[in-house]
């Protein structure tokens, strides 16, 4: 079903198919690999939770009511949607956590196609959409969390069908879009509740603003859309259990507590004495967050093998990243409205994780949210760089046969000039 859509995608579909078909072939593998050797708790222990939990629910659904008071405690933290994922497939075919990873590889390898047509749309260059899709399809920190029973995979998905449906009404009215939009926010609240109010004020600001000429039918457009969201995430409950959410989740002190319970929970820990319960604390901290979460783990801190594993892949990405800021600078020059959702959004997550984050491996994980878009930036500036390379080259050569023009004229001038003299002696 995956790879039919995909092939639906109706440009450049082969490459498509390919990429999605290797994507799904490597994540089988690595996550082969974690089942039979029990690897799930060494890379990913959240994995082992949602496989209890979510037999639990469906338990819970075939009459066993003694589990419900322990599913609720767990869904009143959020992420409920992913207890309803696993409980649904269970009910199909078993209890399977193998299967739970083998469709969380169909999930995340289905990423890349949705980051190409993301990419393709802003900048209508194929060598910008191929270099990022397959950067989301082969980085290894992305394949790794997309091939376990994690409830990443689904989120980074939401998260790309939101931004390619906002991007596609920006353009024009499609039903077809306002239903993925919504249901792709639906999914994130789901998953990962405060991911949705930053995805929310991306979509509604890029909304307002334009992200093309705004004349009288384009507002129009553009406030229905608005509108139509508001009314489905009404009736579906949303923004009702999301001012519950943000009444207790929401607050500084909140934040103060989650972040020192991660700094300190593990040896990864960093900044565990910053206090982000106050407003110039939570603007403090800002800078060496947005450090570690961009670039931890550093060499100084491996001392493990997860942080080993991790090394050539942070070498791969700390020097890809000027071309990040390459990239971002050409968007913003050249495509700001058209790219106003991607901006804003990734803007607000990264400056949110680096005032919540205090583990290094969260950092790390919760990166891979950001990375799928980054590399977006990353492939528009590897590609301004090549095509200014070429333009050089093409230049040069131009000037070569220019050269060799000049003398091969000079060459004729000089043989007829000597033919002329010879014939008049």
């Amino acid at each position: 079903m995956a790879g039919y859509l995909v092939y639906q995608a109706g440009i450049d579909r082969r490459f498509l198919l390919q990429l999605f078909a290797a994507g799904i072939l490597v994540r089988v593998a690595i996550g082969t690999i974690i089942f039979i050797e029990n690897l799930q708790d060494f890379f990913g222990g959240d994995a082992i939770t949602y496989d209890g939990f979510g037999y639990a629910l469906l338990r819970v659904w075939q009459g066993e009511i003694q589990f419900k008071p322990e599913i609720d405690r767990f869904s009143a933290g959020g992420g409920w949607g992913m207890l309803y994922l696993v409980a649904i497939i269970y009910a199909i075919i078993g209890r399977n956590p193998l299967a739970i990873q083998f469709i969380n590889a169909v999930i995340g390898s289905a990423t890349a196609a949705v980051i190409y047509l993301c990419a393709y749309h802003i900048f209508r260059n194929i060598r910008v959409a191929r270099l990022a899709a397959f950067a989301v399809a082969f980085f290894p920190s992305i394949i790794l969390w997309s091939s376990q029973g994690l409830k990443d995979a689904p989120v980074v998905l939401s998260l790309a069908l939101a931004m390619l449906a906002t991007l596609k009404l920006g353009e024009r009215w499609s039903v077809k879009y306002l239903i993925v939009l919504i249901l792709s926010l639906f999914s994130i609240f789901s998953l990962r509740f405060y991911i949705f109010y930053m995805l929310i004020a991306a979509i509604a600001g890029s909304f307002i603003v334009g992200m093309r000429e705004l004349d009288g039918k384009s507002v129009v457009r553009q406030f229905a859309i608005i509108i139509c969201i508001g009314l489905a995430m009404t009736y579906l409950g949303v923004l009702r259990q999301a001012g519950q959410q943000l009444e207790k989740y929401g607050s500084l002190e909140a934040v103060q507590r989650s972040r020192e319970d991660l700094a300190r929970s593990a040896r990864s820990g960093f900044a565990a004495d910053v206090d982000v319960s106050t407003t110039s604390g939570a603007i403090s901290v800002i800078p060496i967050g947005l450090v570690y979460l961009l670039f931890a783990p550093f060499p100084w801190q491996v001392g493990g093998p997860r942080q080993i594993i991790t090394l050539p892949e942070m070498v791969v990405w700390w020097l890809a990243f000027p071309l990040v800021l390459l990239g971002g600078w050409f968007t913003i020059r050249y495509r700001l409205r058209q790219t106003l959702p991607i901006l804003i959004f990734t803007t607000m997550l990264t400056l949110a994780y680096s005032v919540f984050q205090g583990n290094v491996g969260t950092a790390y994980r919760q990166r891979a949210q950001l990375l799928v878009f980054y590399f977006i930036f990353a492939a528009v500036g590897f590609i301004f760089l090549k095509e200014k390379a070429e333009e050089r080259d093409r230049a040069a050569e131009r000037a070569r046969e220019a050269i060799m023009a000049r003398r091969a004229a000079r060459r004729a001038l000089q043989r007829k000039y000597s033919s002329g003299s010879e014939t008049s002696r």
